[in-house]
């Protein structure tokens, strides 16, 4: 039996309506069929655009029908998580507190992605404000993983990880703040990529904290990550931190392979405490690698111990600084009687925001303020300097890194709810990489006996994000020989 269209990636889909065999509005309808099927169930989605994306679909079949090339991604279907702004549909940020704004133009990367003729279904759930490792600090209730519908699907980006993981969409946008790509992504078994800082224009994107923030990618191939990027990255002279850099064939790139390619094995990425199913799974990744020519080094990343607390203090200074915005006056929700604007303010707040982002801007407000600045804040910043010369001195002997994206599989939800140190935790092997700004990515590697996805993240160069593509697809093809791929036991 051939499989179903919702199933397909984005190579399939193009090759099949190119070929003529199917139609884009063949494709959208297949997915929109998948959504109502089975989203009641996951809650990837927060909004779905049937009519537009059907609307949007025909014209990629009058373009093709036409002879013109509607794009590189001509009638694929994407996902937006709902912290990047589109055109016409609500950008809530998973907030009450915009839950009625909708922007008037698009973010850059939606921008790219339309003129590529990729066809926009919907927005995805998020945790508030992108603040939050599982999804479940959402305004509007949490996303459930699709392997196991107890279980959170990772966070802040978990909607269109499930969305992908779901076979709902071959593909989703997401952010990656500390992590919010690459841990979904493991935990929902689809391929994860936070590019390098400034490879992808951020103008569009409500931020959390800006100097860490990142626009990303979930695929279910390595293949699909590298056609998507292509698509999204480049210079944008409307992002002032958007890098000058034209972007690679990336396609080509992931599949050159790794022989004598050097890849470094930080050794405080694999503590004495690592769970023996995710220490399992990654050592079965960097051993394809090995088999497929790769040197492994032993690398050092001394200061590692310090980067979540280094994180959770310039994070939440930035969120602090970014979400005095949100005040009832512009845009979004407005509470109180607005007889007097300080009381207007504490209203609109108190009930606008959820408790996970007022921790956040209490925590931040407190470091920036007077007494607390140098203490705190300053010494953060010279503590991520520290962080980001570790990366430089490792990559003076080697190409790449290979480590675990995750301390454990996906847990339960509700499992680490009152506990936010131990939430935290969760990014402890991704921080690095947004306080560095070197890309990373995360690779599905494997399963636990309980049958929950694992992934393996590679750390490259800045700008490199080809060799992540090489490194990536050489752990994909193993774990496709191994026969161990498999797909959520969703009806």
């Amino acid at each position: 039996m051939s499989e179903p269209l919702f199933a397909a990636g984005i190579g399939q889909l193009l090759d099949r309506m190119r070929k003529g065999d199917v139609s884009a509005e063949e494709v959208t309808r297949a997915c929109l069929g998948r959504i109502e099927a089975v989203d009641g169930r996951v809650r990837a989605f927060l909004r779905v655009d049937a009519e537009g994306a059907l609307a949007q679909a025909r014209a990629v079949d009058r373009r093709r029908a036409g002879g013109e090339d509607p794009g590189p991604l001509g009638g694929v279907p994407v996902a937006i998580k709902d912290i990047i702004g589109s055109r016409g549909q609500k950008t809530t940020c998973g907030s009450r507190i915009l839950e009625p704004y909708e922007p008037v133009y698009d973010a850059t990367a939606v921008e790219r992605l339309r003129a590529a003729g990729a066809v926009i279904i919907g927005k995805t759930n998020l945790d508030e404000f992108a603040m939050g490792s599982s999804t479940e600090h959402s305004a509007f209730g949490p996303t459930r993983n699709p392997w196991d519908l107890e279980r959170v699907p990772g966070g802040s980006s978990g909607g269109s990880a499930a969305a992908v993981a779901a076979l709902e969409v071959p593909c989703a946008l997401g952010t990656d703040t500390g992590g919010s790509v690459r841990q979904p992504a493991a935990f929902t078994g689809t391929v994860g990529l936070k590019p390098t800082y400034g490879r992808v224009s951020r103008y569009g994107l409500v931020a959390f904290a800006s100097s860490l923030d990142q626009i990303g990618t979930f695929t279910r191939t390595v293949e699909d990550a590298a056609r998507l990027l292509a698509v999204i990255a480049g210079p944008d002279p409307r992002d002032m931190t958007s890098a000058l850099r034209e972007t690679a064939d990336y396609v080509t790139a992931s599949e050159r392979g790794v022989k004598g390619v050097k890849i470094g094995l930080p050794r405080e990425y694999y503590p004495e405490g690592l769970d023996p199913e995710v220490a399992s799974a990654t050592e079965r990744a960097k051993e394809a690698l090995s088999r497929a020519g790769a040197e492994l080094v032993p690398v050092s990343l001394p200061h590692t111990e310090y980067a979540i607390a280094t994180y959770y203090i310039l994070a939440t200074a930035e969120a602090s600084s970014n979400l005095a915005r949100f005040d009832g006056v512009r845009y979004g929700l407005r509470s109180g009687d607005g007889a007097e604007l300080r009381s207007m303010y504490l209203a609109t707040r108190a009930a606008g925001f959820g408790e996970e982002v007022k921790r956040r801007i209490m925590l931040g407000t407190y470091v920036l303020s007077a007494g607390y600045y140098d203490a705190y804040y300053v010494k953060a910043q010279r503590v991520r300097a520290l962080i980001r010369n570790d990366f430089e001195q490792a990559f003076e002997r080697c190409d790449l890194l290979a480590v675990p994206t995750t301390p454990t599989a996906a847990f339960r939800i509700g499992e680490k709810t009152d506990d936010p140190l131990a939430m935290y935790l969760s990014d402890i092997f991704t921080v690095t990489a947004n306080l560095a700004g070197v890309p990373g990515l995360s690779v599905p590697c494997g399963f636990t006996s309980a049958g929950l996805p694992l992934g393996c993240q590679l750390l490259g160069r800045f700008f490199d994000e080809e060799a992540l593509f090489a490194a990536a697809r050489v752990i994909e093809d193993s774990v496709a020989k191994e026969g161990s791929r498999r797909e959520p036991a969703l009806a």
